[in-house]
């Protein structure tokens, strides 16, 4: 494989700013890529995290960095003008979109951890389903005319954990475990396209923040283990990023089409390694702690969804072309 396997290859990471989507961008360009790195806190004013100093900017500066085409572009997912003029410039600049990464989070805040779900905050759980859940359809729905003209197309939805397991707070879960089940439906849908849409988890990630709620650096971040001993299984974005790249280098990553992965899987299976040359392996970790392998979402929990079931069976003509109408539709 080529050291920048996507050289050539035009990108959107939405949520770029920091976290996950920053460390997408980056490995992204590490491989090649021209990426465009959206978010809303910029230089030019604007936070999506109170009091967190990351901006789209430093996404692409870095981006560019590590061998790619960095590009930065203040907006706001919520708002589908911003999105479709976002399309409109990535067209007008380079003519293509081969891979859209959706990480749209802006949820931390709104977590109300230990809290039983009759006395969350319904208005906080109502905008974390518009930040996290609503924001990837818009982005998705918007950019698919571009990614159906490429010759090979990516769409990948982050979310947190590749399993049906509760996620201890009723909205993060619902958000968590709807982004899988988007990436599973838009596949079904897609069947007659070349664009492929999966999911993809990070384990536990060295972000920026979480670096900062530890008071450590990537530099000195094992001193956090005594504080919390699950830290030492943990990863950087760049892990996650590295998967998203090997994934869209993949010219048969079709068959992983529907289904969510972990970048500790995929990993070994693409034999990648995070930036500080390790292979962190979250379930090994897990299953030292609790004695026990966590069930996932593998092609065994697949088999029976993936494959033409009894409604497909009643429909047998339900899945839509990429008609000239849709092409169009922008």
């Amino acid at each position: 494989m080529s050291d920048q396997p996507l050289q050539g290859r035009v990108a959107l990471v939405a949520g770029a700013t920091r976290g996950a989507g920053r460390g997408i961008a980056c490995m992204l360009g590490e491989a090649g890529a021209i990426v465009y790195c959206t978010g809303r806190s910029s230089r030019t004013g604007g936070s999506a995290m109170e009091g967190r100093p990351e901006t789209i900017e430093d996404t692409a500066d870095l981006v560019t960095g590590y061998g790619g085409t960095g590009i930065a572009i203040k907006a706001d997912h919520t708002v589908e003008s911003e999105v479709a003029s976002l399309f409109e410039r990535i067209r007008r600049e380079y003519g293509r979109l081969d891979i859209l990464v959706n990480d749209i989070w802006g949820g931390d805040e709104l977590t109300e951890w230990g809290r039983p779900f009759w006395d969350l905050d319904v208005q906080k759980g109502r905008l974390m389903f518009e930040r996290g859940i609503h924001t990837h359809i818009i982005t998705s729905r918007l950019g698919i005319p571009l990614l159906l003209e490429s010759d090979r197309g990516l769409i990948a939805e982050l979310t947190d954990g590749h399993h049906f397991g509760y996620r201890l707070n009723l909205y993060y879960d619902l958000v968590k475990t709807t982004i899988i089940r988007l990436a599973f439906g838009m596949a079904k849908e897609l069947q007659k396209t070349r664009v492929t849409a999966l999911a993809v988890t990070p384990g536990y990630m060295r972000s920026e923040a979480v670096l900062d709620h530890w008071g450590v650096n990537e530099d000195n971040w094992g001193e956090a283990i005594e504080k919390d001993p699950h830290f030492a299984a943990s990863e950087t974005p760049f892990y996650v990023g590295r998967a998203i790249a090997a994934l869209a280098a993949d010219p048969s990553v079709w068959q992983k089409a529907g289904r969510v992965f972990a970048s500790w899987d995929l990993a070994r299976e693409y034999g990648f390694t995070d930036v500080d040359g390790s292979q962190p392996f979250w379930p090994d970790h897990l299953e030292s702690v609790t004695g026990r392998r966590f069930p996932t979402c593998d092609n065994r929990f697949y088999s029976d969804y993936w494959e033409d079931g009894a409604v497909e069976a009643l429909f047998p003509d339900w899945v839509p072309d990429p008609t000239p109408d849709l092409l169009a539709d922008e």
